[in-house]
């Protein structure tokens, strides 16, 4: 079977790009895929977390998912805390990869910054947990952004390594390939969505800008979306008619880009369509798209948000389910290292 793993830290204020770039192709892999979607709590405390704010943050992120149409029904939606078993295969995995793979993270030295003495052995060592992520429940594949690639290159090698390191033991546990771990291959959903502030073209969008402004949040409400769209900044150009007059043009781009994505068309035809206009006329049809396809998820969060209860119920239902998939995995693991445990 394909399955998919894929995991969101818990940080709260998603907005626009998060929707575009990653919870909606989710949405759609729900199709064709086994899916399990963790939002991954134990990676969000490796710099400090106010535990109230990671508990409401634990909630919205899965009401988000639910609102943006990911079926926990059908597939499994839980908080990774839940499920022992990616803390102890991480362990394994610690004693599994090398010093070197981990010092040639490059996330870690950009949140680490020059001050890396001070930080977190969970910063440095997180890679390895987010492997047991995966490779807990023997994903086979895993969506990835440009950011990730080399933690998912790091899965892959711990997994190969493992597999090499203990090969008779896996055989002798009548794994006969003697593979165990599967080496989890990137899904490659299409061009990627890069949203970009809506005050600044040239930078991405992001929940620590300062301005709420610069994004578009899932919670907004449908009077909030229009407003900042309307005050996006562009410049006194009209529209350009084909896509290669949008390349000096950084805040033309992204409202294009983000038309185009909503509604599932590529930038020359949106162009097409409004080339030559006024940014006026292209800023209230995007305004009508933009409340169209996000106010409802808005509303659905909001109403998720407000009966914690029932987002509990959710996670709790999910983290069973992931547990026993999880638990089997792990009996096989420590047969193979041979720990000897409880039958």
């Amino acid at each position: 079977m394909q399955r998919i793993f894929s995991g969101v830290q818990p940080t709260g204020n998603l907005h626009l790009g998060n929707y575009l770039g990653a919870i909606r192709n989710w949405v759609r892999l729900q199709r064709d895929y086994d899916c399990i979607f963790c939002i991954v709590d134990q990676h969000a405390i490796t710099q400090w977390q106010e535990p109230a704010e990671l508990r409401s943050q634990t909630r919205e992120v899965t009401a988000a998912f639910l609102a943006a149409g990911i079926d926990a029904r059908r597939h499994i939606v839980f908080n990774q805390s839940q499920v022992p078993a990616h803390a102890q295969l991480a362990w394994i995995f610690n004693c599994v990869a090398r010093i070197g793979w981990l010092n040639r993270m490059t996330q870690f030295k950009e949140k680490a910054g020059k001050d890396r003495e001070n930080a977190s052995v969970g910063l440095f060592a997180y890679p390895n947990l987010m492997a047991a992520d995966i490779l807990v429940y023997r994903a086979t594949h895993v969506p990835v952004g440009e950011d990730q690639k080399q933690h998912l290159e790091l899965s892959r090698d711990i997994a190969q390594k493992f597999n090499n390191d203990f090969t008779e033991s896996i055989r002798g546990h009548g794994f006969n390939d003697g593979l165990f771990f599967p080496l989890p291959e990137p899904v490659i959903t299409g061009p990627a969505t890069r949203v970009m502030s809506l005050r600044d073209g040239t930078k991405k969008m992001s929940k620590s800008d300062a301005s709420d402004n610069s994004r578009i949040n899932l919670t907004d409400d449908a009077d909030t979306i229009a407003a900042k769209i309307r005050k996006a900044k562009t410049d006194p150009e009209p529209l350009p008619s084909e896509e290669k007059g949008l390349e000096p043009r950084p805040e033309a781009d992204n409202l294009v880009g983000i038309y185009a994505a909503l509604s599932g068309r590529s930038k020359a035809d949106v162009l097409g369509e409004f080339g030559g206009g006024q940014f006026s006329s292209f800023k209230n049809a995007l305004v009508e798209l933009c409340v169209e396809k996000l106010a409802p998820i808005a509303s659905e969060m909001k109403r998720l948000v407000a009966d914690p209860g029932h987002v509990d119920s959710i996670l709790i239902d999910g983290a069973e389910r992931a547990q026993a998939i999880a638990q089997e995995t792990m009996n096989a693991t420590k047969d193979i290292v041979g720990f000897i445990r409880r039958r």
